[in-house]
C-alpha cells in the first residue's frame, strides 16, 4: 500500500514538473519586455551585436517552482488528510515541508533584491544566513540531531559518534551560505548558472535512487548560447538554497558538498580576490574578442608596490602552480589573470567559443558528480564500515 502510494505521488510530481517546464518556457518570453521596460536588463558583453536582454529571470523560475510545490502539498499529504485522524497526521513532516518552502521563498525574494539593488559581497553572505533560519529552527524543534559518525580510524579516540552540539547548526548555516554563493561565483557565460544547477540536481536524483525537476531545463534552454535571458542572482540563490534545504532535511549534507567539488575549488581559488587580499575587479568575466568571437582570459592590473607581502606571496605561489598568468604591462603595471575556474579553463585550453567553454565546464561538473558518487560509497565502506 505504501509503495503504491509513493508511486502515485511520484507520478503526480512528474506531471507537475512537466507543467512547470511548460510554464517557465512560455512565461519568460512573454514577460521579457516587461523586465526590459523596468530596466531589469543587461547587455551580453560576449556578443558582437551587444543586444540588451532581460535580466533576473530566476524570479520567474522560482515563482513557478513555488506554485508547483504549493499545489503539491495536498497531494503529498492527501492520504493523511483523507483519514481525518489528526492524531496520526505527520505534523513534523508537514512543518519541515513548509519551512523548506519558506527558506526558498525568502531566498528568491532576497535574490531578486540583490538583482535590483546590486548588493555588496558582505550582504550576499548575510542573506542566505537569514533565509536559512526558519529551516534551522524547525530542525531544532523536530530533530535536533547534532551527532556525527566518526570515521573508523578515529573511533579509538572519539568513539563511534560525536555530538558537536551548536557547531552542527553553524555548519548547516554555512552550508546554506556556500550553496547559494558557490553557483553565483561560477557565472558570467551563457548557460553556466542553470547548467551547473541542473547537473547537481540530477546528481542528487541519482544519489537518492541509489539510496532507495524541470524548471531548470526550461530556463537553461532560454539561457543557453546565445542567451535569450539572464538568470540573475535570483536564480543562483534560489537553486543554491534549494540544494541546501534538500541536503539538510535529507541528512546528506556531506554528500551534497561532494557534488559541489568544482564550486568548492572555485571558491578556494577565488578567496584571495573575494576577500580583497589581491586586487579584484568589479566583474571577472572572460575577455571577449569580437574579431575572433572567442573568449579568453581576463586580467586585473595593479602596481607591484601597492601589494602587501601576503598578496605577492599568493600570486607567486599561484603562478608557480600555473593557476594564474602574470604579465608585465605598461608604465610599471603588472596584470594577473582573474582567479576563477572559468579563467583557469581558458588558461589551460586557450581561447574558446562561449558555447564550447560552457560545455567544457558542464562536462567537468558531470565527471565531478561521478567522482563524488565513487567517493561516497567506497570511502563510506572504508571509513564508516557501511
Amino acid at each position: 500500500m505504501i509503495m503504491n502510494n509513493s508511486i502515485w505521488i511520484l507520478a503526480i510530481n512528474v506531471v507537475f514538473s512537466i507543467i512547470g517546464y511548460q510554464l517557465v518556457i512560455r512565461l519568460i518570453p512573454a514577460l521579457s519586455q516587461m523586465f526590459i521596460k523596468a530596466n531589469l536588463s543587461g547587455i551580453d558583453m560576449a556578443k558582437p551585436d551587444r543586444k540588451r536582454i532581460p535580466e533576473a529571470q530566476g524570479v520567474v523560475c522560482g515563482a513557478v517552482y513555488l506554485i508547483m510545490m504549493f499545489l503539491f502539498v495536498p497531494v503529498c499529504f492527501y492520504q493523511d488528510l483523507a483519514l481525518r485522524n489528526m492524531a496520526q497526521f505527520p505534523f513534523h513532516k508537514y512543518v519541515e515541508f513548509l519551512a523548506a518552502l519558506l527558506s526558498i521563498c525568502c531566498m528568491i525574494f532576497l535574490g531578486f533584491a540583490d538583482d535590483v539593488l546590486d548588493l555588496r559581497w558582505r550582504h550576499k553572505l548575510l542573506l542566505p544566513t537569514l533565509a536559512s533560519l526558519p529551516l534551522l529552527v524547525v530542525y531544532f524543534v523536530t530533530f535536533n540531531l547534532t551527532m556525527i559518525i566518526v570515521p573508523s580510524p578515529l573511533r579509538c579516540l572519539f568513539g563511534y559518534s560525536l555530538d558537536i552540539g551548536f557547531l552542527y547548526y553553524i555548519y548547516m548555516g554555512m552550508l546554506a551560505v556556500f550553496c547559494t554563493n558557490a553557483i553565483n561565483i561560477v557565472a558570467g557565460i551563457n548557460g553556466i548558472e542553470a547548467g551547473q544547477s541542473l547537473v547537481i540536481a540530477l546528481s542528487v536524483i541519482v544519489f537518492n535512487l541509489i539510496e532507495l525537476n524541470a524548471v531548470c531545463f526550461a530556463i537553461l534552454k532560454l539561457n543557453w548560447y546565445p542567451a535569450q535571458v539572464f538568470v540573475g542572482d535570483t536564480f543562483c540563490y534560489f537553486s543554491g538554497m534549494t540544494f541546501a534545504v534538500v541536503a539538510i532535511l535529507g541528512h546528506f549534507s556531506k554528500t551534497m558538498l561532494l557534488f559541489f567539488i568544482p564550486q568548492v575549488f572555485n571558491f578556494i581559488f577565488s578567496v584571495p580576490q573575494l576577500f580583497h587580499l589581491v586586487p579584484c575587479p568589479r566583474h571577472r568575466l572572460p575577455h571577449y574578442d569580437p574579431q575572433t568571437n572567442l573568449q579568453s582570459m581576463s586580467y586585473t592590473e595593479y602596481k607591484p608596490e601597492s601589494l602587501s607581502l601576503l598578496a605577492r606571496l599568493i600570486i607567486q605561489v599561484f603562478s608557480a602552480l600555473r593557476l594564474v598568468d602574470v604579465q608585465r604591462g605598461d608604465k610599471g603595471m603588472v596584470k594577473c589573470s582573474n582567479m576563477t575556474i572559468i579563467t583557469l579553463f581558458l588558461k589551460m585550453f586557450g581561447p574558446m567559443h562561449e558555447s564550447k567553454l560552457t560545455s567544457a565546464l558542464l562536462i567537468t561538473q558531470v565527471f565531478s558528480s561521478i567522482i563524488a558518487l565513487m567517493i561516497r560509497y567506497p570511502l563510506a565502506m572504508l571509513f564508516y564500515n557501511q
